[in-house]
């Protein structure tokens, strides 16, 4: 699909559209951000299996799946969906993103999110949303160098671990 050099990574970043063959880093990557962190609100991981279907169901809606790859390894992967099931919402969409924890701190996430901000210009996708852990200052910071801006935080929304959890909504116009 597209391939650049990420900051401080020496080989190139190519971005390709995820096949089945990628799901297992996909499923290690969710199981570990269920388990070790409050990227995702989830307390149980779903099996892998769960991701074929998910994979197959995201390609027949015509939504983005995005893997990394640094010397043919997948590095991260980026989608995105609808921000809310509403016809109103249609041209608003939310993302997520994932770096695997080897390439973190190399860009990974930023080529990525290019790659999928220019996916959804061109599907005529007014704004992207992120919905963020209000203490994940990393991914706050990052994606404010993207463009995003703070709208909103929502206090005490979420529970995990024991305690409650504010939500950070950032906002990123495309057009």
């Amino acid at each position: 699909m597209a391939t650049a050099y990420a900051t401080g990574s020496p080989a190139p970043v190519t971005v390709r559209d995820c096949e089945p063959r990628d799901l297992d880093v996909v499923h290690a990557l969710h199981v570990d951000a269920v388990l070790h962190s409050t990227a995702i609100w989830q307390e149980e991981p779903h099996p892998r299996a769960y991701f074929d279907g998910w994979l197959a169901e995201r390609r027949a809606a015509g939504l983005p799946v995005l893997v990394a790859e640094v010397d043919g390894v997948v590095a991260g992967y980026v989608t995105y969906s609808a921000f809310r099931p509403h016809q109103g919402y249609r041209h608003t969409v939310e993302h997520s993103v994932y770096v695997v924890p080897a390439f973190r701190g190399r860009g990974v996430a930023t080529v990525l999110m290019d790659a999928l901000v220019a996916h959804a210009r061109a599907a005529g996708m007014h704004v992207v949303m992120a919905g963020i852990c209000s203490s994940n200052t990393g991914s706050i910071a990052l994606h404010e160098r993207l463009g995003f801006s703070v709208v909103g935080v929502l206090p005490e929304v979420g529970r995990k671990f024991d305690r409650w959890l504010d939500l950070t909504l950032m906002r990123l116009p495309l057009d």
